[in-house]
């Protein structure tokens, strides 16, 4: 089966699969991406394993292969890059492929079926069922979908281990988007207003603030929204803090500026690693006052997925208002 490189998906039509293994061999052509997709409810809800293939044979990579889902027509690509990896496959030859499915687990093997290419603990889409695709210059061979063989897969999401660690701020009161004038990037007329409505919003797995799962994507119009939280602090103290965002922050503490930055992908200012959301993105110092201190973030997205993970370096003489 040949798909071409028109940027559009060729769907299996009158199949359903849930759980299982799709098996394949995949010939890539196309110099950047191979894209096998499930859970394909259309083109704005499924989940997808992909291949970067300019990264073949380098041994060094860190992201030739990814596990990705779509939400509202978004690929989360960005906020999950712990869930890319390293795999050896041939540009120019043929490449075994098996993608095992089993609730809400996942493993993807790439030529070597003894050692999965990626584990993905918890899937993250907002559909479990549908029909399967490919996407990329390439050909595909030998297609076998089994269902409901899952290889003694559990079905139960995997541990987060981030489940156990106080310091990442977990719950937040969020605004709703605001979408900003062209040719401005930020005005204090952005900031919450008095009659604003906020909405609890939770974290995800590994501490993710998923604004996208929220708000959906951009739609072509940079849009902001703010995260607001109460931290009591014993002390007057300085605690630092790791956040990860995707794509820009205004960060302000009791009212006034504390940070400003930016994580455009493609673009000299994108943080490590490669404009993906991670805590290493950033970190820099919070001087708490004593008492009741109000942390509010600003998160404004132009590009793929948007959202925050925050973690403070330790809880010592400070809580998070409930």
């Amino acid at each position: 089966m040949k798909i071409s490189a028109n940027g559009v998906q060729a769907v299996l039509k009158n199949t359903t699969f849930i759980n299982g293994t799709i098996e394949f061999d995949l010939l890539p052509n196309d110099p950047y991406f191979a894209t096998v997709y499930f859970h394909w409810e259309n083109p704005k809800e499924n989940e997808c394993f992909y291949f970067r293939t300019d990264q073949n044979r380098d041994s060094a990579a860190t992201d030739a292969v990814q596990y990705a889902a779509t939400i509202s027509g978004v690929n989360l690509w960005d906020l999950l890059g712990h869930f890319q990896g390293n795999t050896y496959f041939w540009k120019d030859g043929w490449n075994h492929v098996k993608i095992v499915v089993s609730g809400m687990q996942m493993r993807a093997y790439v030529n070597d079926m003894a050692r999965p290419a990626v584990e993905i603990p918890r899937l993250e889409a907002n559909t479990s069922k549908g029909t399967i695709a490919f996407e990329g210059d390439c050909v595909i061979s030998n297609l076998v979908m089994k269902v409901d063989q899952t290889e003694n897969l559990s079905p139960l999401p995997g541990i987060d281990l981030s489940d156990h660690d106080p310091r990442y701020i977990r719950t937040w009161q969020v605004s709703e988007p605001i979408e900003t004038p062209k040719g401005i990037d930020f005005s204090i007329d952005f900031l919450p207003k008095s009659g604003d409505i906020w909405e609890t919003i939770s974290s995800e797995r590994m501490g993710l603030i998923n604004l996208t799962r929220k708000f959906g994507g951009h739609q072509g119009k940079r849009k902001i929204v703010w995260l607001k939280t109460m931290i009591d602090s014993k002390t007057e103290q300085k605690k630092k803090m790791s956040l990860g965002f995707s794509d820009e922050v205004w960060v302000f503490l009791n009212g006034r500026y504390l940070y400003v930055d930016k994580n455009l992908y493609g673009s000299p200012i994108m943080k490590q690693p490669i404009g993906r959301l991670s805590l290493e993105n950033c970190s820099f110092d919070i001087p708490f006052k004593q008492g009741k201190n109000e942390l509010l973030i600003g998160v404004a997205n132009n590009f793929f997925g948007w959202g925050i993970v925050a973690r403070l370096e330790n809880m010592g003489s400070i809580s998070v208002l409930k």
